[in-house]
């Protein structure tokens, strides 16, 4: 018995291999600067959301002493400080961003508890978001990129880095968790699932989350997936189930996931009272405190009662310097709010091939291409194709775009030609499929997915919000440039689901550019121009127009690249300017026959070319915007108004818009030909506006 009791003393004791005391001083730091926000700097409304991390500190901590890799990077979420603290980030920079100020994560865009830590020479924080659930597939699209390196570019640096995503409780509810599971096991990713279990999101208990509670319990029989399951509480079952689940990472090159039990011992927020637990279980909460726990472990084993106090004396010492020196930080200069929507010229730290040395070879706007015409679809795959060859950084992938060529066939052959690794197949999940491209983008690659139609790009709304924001929210510090490939619009029928437009949604997305190409040419200029840019990119591809006869055109060449925001003027008139993009372009000028008007073809819709349409207007003095899309708050909409404020004293007749009404896509060719807007009805428009 004596001997059993020594085996268990030695098996507990603590590691030497590891820092405790460094630990110890982290723990006690996130202990401090947590007590001083919600003590005084709350109070004094110098911090304005705040997400204690007691109780998950400790286990964090653990976690974060341990990605130690260059390429390592970690996506937490609103209560991740104590794993920013052990990657090294300065506690002024963490305060300061607390309290909005100047420098720190965001120079006070956003909410100091989301988090991004760019860094070159070791693990990297990936920018944060504040929806729950939205960290889990840029993580997983980060390990890929990790894969990426070292199977495909060969890169050994590359070999023992990983993905590691944390996530309460609550957020295995969550669309992003079970996209970025999929992902992970059936591409067998080096990505690490942290699980913090408290045990309610907000005052949800997580019975509701999952059933019974217990996320790994129920995952046990999830196939290509290792499960470790423990208390967060334990210093030595913590550090070791953690020491444990990333080695297994590291060496396997395959995902896990780790949950550890946890109290959550403050509010969800500040001002949560925690008025829905009983004082039974608020009693049993604070009895599971990580810290005394520690302390209990490491004195005397590891260090002295008069080291440990001398240790607490200096993390709290360290939180006032740090609250001092964030306190002395500015409010930035609102001035600078618009700065670092888009790239302007000064270069992100982390994101994006051009943060990582790539230089775009050099392009032309004027076509070299030969006689014979080619459909947009064939001018898309070509352009695809040659940017696959000369950039090693393209990725492509998405549902059926394969061995199948995808569903309008665009990219027929490419992974025949290029292999898996670099155009694959998806998960049928378009939140996962935009998730993972903004992981590959953060990690230095060039992703290009694709979404089906126009219509399924609705999953994947939060992602692509949270994509277009990165650069603004993180102060130019992260940049994700993606180009989102979307086939939308009518074709020989329509319908609800296949056949919207919708454009103007992107265009209200801050941080996204939008082409609409209407014809072959176009598609190549402005294709070319959103793969060797700087900046996530909406690439519309009509339905009606991939095989279009008028949509036709010789390849402009290899070396072909359009500006954004350069419109075309496919007619010269001076009775009337008629702005259009997309499936509308070719009726616009069919109705325009006979008429001496101006027709402009946007063919990017942000930014788009005020100078064309205001010039033109000025000159002819009538406008009419024709677009497939809805009537109400449609894009047209945004024309108008430029038109009504800047050029409104040139106007000899009303600013008119022909749309779609606002229904959705009929099915029937008969009322889908009444809902579009047809050649006849755009001239009797322009025959309207020129008599008026």
């Amino acid at each position: 018995m004596a001997q059993a009791a020594l085996k268990r003393f030695v098996r507990n004791a603590p590691d030497e291999t590891i820092d405790w005391k460094r630990i110890a001083h982290l723990v006690q730091l996130s202990r401090a600067l947590d007590e001083m926000e919600e003590t005084r700097l709350v109070p004094e409304k110098k911090v304005l959301y705040q997400f204690s991390a007691r109780g998950h500190d400790m286990a964090q901590i653990m976690l974060g002493c341990r990605l130690t890799e260059q390429h390592d990077g970690a996506c937490g979420y609103y209560r991740s400080r104590p794993l920013l603290l052990a990657l090294g980030v300065d506690p002024a920079e963490a305060l300061g961003s607390a309290m909005g100020r100047a420098g720190g994560y965001s120079d006070g865009r956003d909410i100091g508890v989301v988090f991004n830590y760019p860094n070159r020479n070791g693990a990297s924080a990936l920018p944060m978001c504040g929806g729950v659930g939205t960290q889990y597939t840029p993580t997983a699209g980060w390990a890929q990129a990790l894969e990426y390196y070292r199977t495909v570019l060969k890169r050994p640096d590359y070999d023992r880095a990983i993905g590691v995503v944390l996530g309460g409780d609550g957020s295995v509810a969550s669309n992003g968790f079970w996209s970025a599971l999929t992902i992970a096991t059936t591409q067998a990713l080096p990505m690490l699932f942290y699980i913090e279990d408290n045990g309610f999101g907000i005052s949800v208990p997580s019975t509701l989350q999952t059933p019974g509670g217990n996320i790994a319990a129920n995952l046990a029989g999830w196939q290509n997936l290792v499960i470790f399951d423990g208390d967060g509480c334990d210093p030595a079952e913590a550090v070791r189930l953690t020491a444990e689940a990333v080695e297994f990472v590291r060496e396997s090159r395959t995902p896990a996931l780790l949950r550890l039990t946890v109290p959550r011992l403050e509010g969800h927020s500040f001002q949560d009272t925690q008025a829905y637990k009983s004082e039974n279980v608020v009693r049993a909460e604070w009895a599971r405190d990580p810290l005394p726990r520690l302390k209990d472990y490491l004195v005397p084993a590891v260090m002295s009662e008069a080291e440990w106090q001398a240790s607490a004396a200096e993390a709290a010492s360290a939180a006032e310097v740090a609250r001092e020196a964030a306190e002395a930080r500015p409010v930035a200069d609102p001035r600078t709010l618009t700065r670092h929507v888009f790239f302007d010229g000064e270069m992100q730290q982390m994101g994006g091939q051009h943060s990582v040395g790539y230089v775009a070879p050099a392009t032309t706007d004027q076509p070299a291409g030969d006689s014979q015409r080619i459909n947009m679809v064939t001018a898309i795959r070509r352009t695809l194709d040659h940017e696959l060859t000369v950039n090693e950084r393209v990725v492509l992938f998405g549902e059926d775009i394969g061995p199948k060529g995808g569903v309008h066939a665009v990219t027929l052959g490419l992974q025949e030609k290029f292999g898996r690794e670099r155009v694959f197949d998806t998960s049928l999940s378009e939140e996962g499929i935009v998730g993972r491209a903004v992981g590959m983008a953060l990690a230095g690659l060039m992703p290009v997915p694709e979404i089906q139609f126009r219509k399924y790009a609705e999953p994947a709304t939060e992602q692509i919000n949270d994509c277009g924001t990165i650069r603004w929210r993180t102060n130019n510090r992260f940049a994700a440039p993606i180009v989102l490939r979307m086939p939308g619009g009518f074709f020989k029928c329509g319908d609800p689901w296949h056949s919207q437009t919708n454009e103007v949604a992107f265009v209200h997305q801050p941080g996204w550019q939008v082409a609409v190409p209407s014809n072959a040419e176009d598609a190549v200029g402005l294709l070319r121009t959103a793969l060797r840019g700087n900046d996530p990119v909406i690439f519309f591809e009509h339905r009606a127009m991939l095989d279009h006869a008028w949509a036709r055109r010789p390849y402009p060449g290899d070396d072909f690249a359009l500006p954004f925001g350069k419109a075309r003027h496919t007619r010269h008139g001076d009775a009337i300017t008629i702005v259009t993009w997309g499936a509308m372009v070719p009726r616009c000028e069919e109705a325009a026959e006979g008429i001496s008007a101006d027709v402009i073809d946007l063919r990017t819709l942000l930014p788009w070319d005020r100078d064309a349409v205001l010039s033109s207007v000025r000159r002819t003095r009538r406008c009419l915007i024709v677009h497939e899309d809805l009537g109400t708050a449609g894009f047209g909409a945004e024309i108008s108004a430029v038109v009504a404020d800047e050029a409104f004293m040139d106007l000899d007749a009303p600013v008119s818009r022909l749309t779609m009404p606002d229904i959705p896509s009929p099915h029937n060719p008969v009322l889908l030909d009444w809902a579009v807007p047809s050649v006849e009805r755009v001239r009797a428009k322009i025959q309207s506006l020129v008599e008026f």
